[in-house]
């Protein structure tokens, strides 16, 4: 790929595309656990954050994968504009689109929350199957583009950074498969292995800010 150097497009907009990938991860961390732990009947080792899209506050969540997903989209075409990889700035671009399409379609109540919520998994209606199919796609996309910016900086000789790439990418996916397994505590590590994917990518737009 061919990256269009910064004196050939406007670098105030290229630089405020990256800015909002660079927002993107911390923006979105921020308001899903700040919810998380101040939330009546939420309990993160037992409910995904994508749950907290529902109540009189589910508005929030609601509007944070929506944001986040727009965020993630402009950081990867700021990416594309200034990185030597073809996949990388798409796969990331996938999962803000993933993101945004899982604000969209919500999870449906279900095992105690919100408040008053009867016990168990409770009947799925589409827009939550719609929610699982948007959170997959932008899992598998976020997974990839660690992956694939991991061969990247190996070939450029960053270690470091290749080796922090594979870890975002790992951590993504064991937080996928811990749950499907019946370990402990599974959306708790969902949780951790998400938010640490995103906010490396949030990382990487930063790099080519300086």
């Amino acid at each position: 790929m061919t990256v269009v150097p910064l004196t050939a497009a406007p670098i105030r907009t290229t630089r405020t595309l990256l800015a909002f990938g660079v927002a993107a991860g911390p923006l979105w961390a921020a308001v899903a656990l700040t919810q998380a732990f101040t939330r009546d009947g939420y309990d993160i080792t037992r409910h995904p954050l994508s749950m907290l899209s529902n109540g009189a506050l589910g508005w929030l969540q609601v509007t944070n994968f929506v944001l986040a997903g727009l965020l993630t989209i402009g950081g990867a075409i700021g990416l594309g504009r200034t990185l030597s990889s073809t996949w990388a700035p798409r796969l990331i671009a996938l999962n803000g689109l993933g993101m945004l399409c899982a604000g969209v379609f919500t999870m449906d109540p279900a095992d105690g929350f919100p408040v008053g919520t009867p016990a168990g998994p409770g009947v799925l209606t589409w827009h939550s199957f719609a929610h699982f199919a948007s959170g997959s796609v932008a899992f598998i996309a976020l997974i990839a583009a660690c992956y694939v910016l991991s061969r990247h900086y190996a070939r450029s000789g960053d270690r470091a950074r290749s080796v922090a790439s594979a870890v975002a990418g790992t951590a993504l996916l064991i937080g996928n498969l811990w749950p499907m397994t019946g370990g402990p505590a599974g959306s708790l590590v969902l949780a951790v292995g998400a938010i640490t994917a995103m906010l490396w990518i949030s990382v990487v737009c930063a790099t080519k800010l300086t």
